[in-house]
C-alpha cells in the first residue's frame, strides 16, 4: 500500500505547509529513529544530505510512485548506499509502495529495507549500492544509455526519451579509484544529463579527512572535463535549487555540484563528528537532537501536512499521462520507430531466432574450423548481433585482443552516442559497473572484453551484476598458461574457479567453435543474471560432434567421446583442455579400456540439468574420473570424487611458449592416460 495521508490513529492537526527545513527534519527524524531501532546503522549521512536530498526530490525529480519502471523518469542514485535512510524516507514520504512499518524494519530480516539500497527488493531503489563508487558509475551508465537512445529515437517534437541521471555521492565514492575511471568517460562522452550532488562533509569512518583526502575535488573533475560548481551550502535550500537549475541548463557536459554538509546536522553533540557516521546517535542524544531541531513528535509519527507536502503521486501521474499520450502520437506517425523501441526495451527476439541460431550453430559446426575461441566468440557476433539490436559492446583497450570488433559495429563517441561499440580504455573496473549501469536503464544487453586476467580488476562489479541478476557478458579471453610468453603475471591460475563461485553468474569455458557459439546463445538468452564467457588465445583443434551432440552442449555437460558400451572410466575436461582428454581417451580405448570423454563447458548449467541428464553424462556407478582443466584443481574434486583425480595447476605459471608451458606442467595426453590407468 502507498504512504497514508497521515500516521494511523494521530490526532488531526492543522494542515500548515512545512517549510522546506522542517521538511528536511522529517527525513532527520525517520532516518535517526529507524537506526537507533535497529540498533545498526548510519544516521549521519541522511541527516547531512537531509536539505539537499528534499530539493532535488521535491523540486526537481520527474517520477512517478505509482509505476517505478516508467520509461522516461528521472533515475536517482544513493552511490553512498550507507545512507539508505534518506531514500527510504523520501519514497515513503512521496508515496512508493514502502510503509512506516517497512522503515521500522530497518535492517531487519526479511524486510524492503536493508542496510544498503538493493535493486528489485524495494520500489524506487535503481540499482544496488553500498560498495563506494559503483553507484556513481552505474549512473555514468544510465546518462549514456538515456542520450544513446535520445539520439537514436527521438524525433522533432517528440523527446521520448528525455530524463536526468542524478547521483548522490560522499568522499568515499571520491577516494575509490572507480570514480575516476567512470568520470573521466563522463566528461569525455559529455553526458550532459548527468547531475551529481556530492556530499562533502569531509568526514569518513576514520575521522576527518584531511589526512588522507585533501586533494582539490573541483580541479579534479574540471580536468575530467566537467562543469563544476563548488561550495554550495548543501543546508541552504535555495541555494541547492539554484546549483541544480544551473546544472539542468548545462548541457554540454556532466555536472558537479559539491555540497558542503556537516553529518548529522542538528545532532548538538555528533554532529560534524565520525561518531555519527556508522553507528546509531543513542536514545539521549535522538531526544537531544529532536529538541535542538524543533521535532517534537513520537518515533516514526509524522504529520499529514508533510505527507501532503512530500506526496508526488498525482504529479506523478500526470508527468507519466501527458508522456504517455506523446508516445501514442508518436507511434501514430513513426510506427517503425517505435515498435523497434518497445522492442530494443525488451531485450527481445525475432520469432525466428531460434531457427537463425541453431542453423548458425550447426553450420560451424559443419565449418570445422580449428581457430581461437576468442576468434569463434567474434564469429558468433557477427553472426547474432544483426538479430539483436539491444547487443552493445567494449572492451577495457583490448579490442582487437579479445575479439570484441564485428562487422558492421559503430563506435560509441561524443558525437555519435548511439553506436554499439565502446571504447572505455584500460578501466575494467568502470567499464564493468557501466555496464551494469547501461542494463539497468533498459534498451541495452551490454557485454565487455578484457583478458580473464584482469577480471580480478572489475571483480566487485561482476559481484554486483550477480547479485541485481543483470542481464551483462563478461568476455573474458586468453583463459591460461596458454598465454605463453607474456608470463605468471598474465596467466590466470585461479580465476575460472573464483568466478565459477560468484552466485547467480553464469561460467562457460568453451573448447572450440561449435561450444563457443553456443555459449554466446545461451549468454544472449539469460534474463536472470550475467554470464562469463571464456576464451583462449590459441588455436583450439574442432570436435566431431552429431547434431544430437550439437544440441547437447546448452545442457552445460555432455558425452563428447563414448566408447560403444559402458564406461570403466570417465574423463571430464573444459577448454584447451578437451583435446588432450579426447588423444588420452583414444590411447585408453585402442588398449582395450573403456574410456568416455565429458565436455563440461558450463558447470552451473550442467549441475541445474535433471537428475536423468547428469546420471546419463556422469554415471555414479562409474568412479573411476579424472577431470583435467588447466587452473586450481580443488573445486573438481566434487565430480572427480574420493577415488577420482584432477589434473590442474596449484602455482603461479611460466614464462615460454604455450606448448613447452602445457608440457612443463604436466598436460599431456600421455599424462591424462597414465591418470586413468593408475586408477585401475
Amino acid at each position: 500500500m502507498t504512504a497514508p495521508l497521515a500516521t494511523s490513529g494521530a490526532p488531526v492537526r492543522a494542515a500548515t505547509a512545512p517549510s522546506r527545513r522542517e521538511l528536511a527534519n522529517a527525513i532527520r527524524a525517520l532516518s535517526m529513529d529507524a537506526v537507533q531501532r535497529a540498533e545498526s546503522g548510519h544516521p549521519g549521512a541522511p541527516m547531512g544530505m537531509a536539505d539537499f536530498g528534499a530539493v532535488l526530490w521535491n523540486d526537481f525529480l520527474r517520477h512517478n510512485p505509482a509505476n517505478p519502471k516508467w520509461l522516461n523518469r528521472d533515475r536517482l542514485i544513493l552511490s553512498n548506499g550507507h545512507g539508505s535512510m534518506l531514500l527510504y524516507s523520501l519514497l515513503h514520504l512521496s508515496g512508493y509502495d514502502l510503509t512506516i512499518e517497512d522503515l521500522r524494519n530497518f535492517r531487519r530480516l526479511g524486510s524492503r529495507t536493508p542496510g544498503h539500497p538493493e535493486y528489485g527488493l524495494t520500489p524506487g531503489v535503481e540499482t544496488t549500492t553500498g560498495p563506494l563508487g559503483q553507484g556513481l558509475a552505474n549512473g555514468v551508465g544510465m546518462a549514456l544509455a538515456e542520450r544513446a537512445l535520445a539520439t537514436r529515437f527521438n524525433r522533432p517534437g517528440f523527446p521520448i526519451v528525455d530524463h536526468y541521471t542524478y547521483v548522490i555521492l560522499g568522499d568515499g565514492c571520491l577516494m575509490e579509484g572507480i570514480s575516476s575511471e567512470a568520470c573521466s568517460l563522463a566528461g569525455t562522452w559529455g553526458l550532459g544529463k548527468l547531475i551529481c550532488l556530492y556530499d562533502s562533509n569531509n568526514i569518513s569512518i576514520d575521522g576527518p579527512v584531511s589526512g588522507w583526502f585533501s586533494e582539490n575535488v573541483a580541479k579534479r573533475f574540471e580536468g575530467f572535463g566537467w562543469h563544476v560548481i563548488p561550495n554550495v551550502d548543501g543546508h541552504d535550500a535555495d541555494a541547492v535549487h539554484q546549483a541544480v537549475k544551473q546544472a539542468r541548463a548545462f548541457t554540454g557536459s556532466p555536472t558537479l555540484i559539491c555540497c558542503k554538509t556537516t553529518i548529522a546536522w542538528g545532532s548538538p553533540n555528533k554532529g560534524g563528528s565520525e561518531k555519527s557516521h556508522g553507528a546509531p546517535l543513542g536514545a539521549a542524544e535522538v531526544a537531544a537532537t529532536r529538541e535542538n531541531i524543533g521535532w517534537h513528535h513520537e518515533p516514526f509519527d509524522i504529520p499529514s501536512e508533510y505527507y501532503r507536502a512530500f506526496d508526488a503521486r498525482t504529479k506523478g501521474a500526470d508527468w507519466e499521462g501527458e508522456w504517455n499520450d506523446m508516445f501514442a502520437r508518436y507511434r501514430a506517425e513513426y510506427p517503425d520507430a517505435a515498435a523497434e523501441l518497445d522492442r530494443r526495451l525488451a531485450c527481445g527476439f525475432p520469432p525466428d531466432w531460434q531457427e537463425l541460431a541453431w542453423s548458425f550453430i550447426q553450420a560451424t559446426q559443419e565449418r570445422r574450423e580449428d581457430i581461437a575461441t576468442r576468434v569463434a566468440s567474434q564469429r558468433a557476433l557477427e553472426a547474432y548481433n544483426p538479430h539483436f539490436p539491444s547487443l552493445v559492446g567494449g572492451s577495457a583497450d583490448l579490442t582487437e585482443s579479445t575479439g570484441i570488433p564485428w562487422i558492421g559495429c559503430r563506435p560509441v563517441d561524443f558525437e555519435h552516442p548511439d553506436g554499439n561499440l565502446i571504447y572505455y580504455g584500460a578501466r575494467e573496473f568502470a567499464m564493468y559497473a557501466i555496464m551494469n549501469g547501461l542494463a539497468l536503464h533498459g534498451g541495452y544487453v551490454p557485454f565487455g572484453g578484457t583478458f580473464l586476467m584482469f577480471a580480478d580488476y572489475g571483480r566487485s562489479a561482476i559481484r554486483m551484476s550477480a547479485l541485481m541478476k543483470l542481464r551483462c557478458v563478461f568476455v573474458l579471453t586468453h583463459d591460461s598458461i596458454g598465454v605463453g610468453g607474456d608470463g605468471p603475471t598474465h596467466q590466470p591460475i585461479e580465476h575460472v574457479a573464483s568466478l565459477r563461485v560468484i552466485p547467480d553468474l553464469s561460467v562457460w569455458r568453451t573448447c572450440d567453435t561449435t561450444e563457443t557459439a553456443v555459449a554466446w546463445k545461451a549468454a544472449l538468452e539469460r534474463t536472470n543474471g550475467p554470464t562469463a564467457l571464456i576464451f583462449t588465445r590459441q588455436k583450439l583443434p574442432h570436435q566431431d560432434r552429431t547434431p544430437e551432440q550439437v544440441r547437447a552442449v546448452a545442457r552445460g555437460g555432455y558425452v563428447l567421446l563414448d566408447c560403444g558400451d559402458e564406461p570403466e572410466a570417465i574423463l571430464i575436461a573444459t577448454g584447451s583442455e578437451v583435446q588432450l582428454a579426447i588423444e588420452a581417451a583414444q590411447q585408453l580405448n585402442n588398449q582395450g579400456r573403456r574410456v568416455r570423454v565429458v565436455s563440461m563447458p558450463s558447470v552451473d548449467v550442467f549441475d541445474a540439468q535433471d537428475a536423468a541428464w547428469r546420471e546419463s553424462v556422469l554415471p555414479a556407478a562409474v568412479t573411476r574420473r579424472v577431470v583435467v582443466e588447466a587452473g586450481v584443481t580443488a573445486p573438481w574434486y566434487k565430480y572427480a570424487g574420493p577415488q577420482g583425480m584432477v589434473i590442474g595447476i596449484d602455482r603461479f605459471g611460466e614464462c615460454g611458449p604455450p606448448e613447452i608451458i602445457f608440457q612443463h606442467f604436466g598436460f599431456t595426453a600421455e599424462r591424462v592416460a597414465a591418470a586413468v590407468q593408475a586408477l585401475f
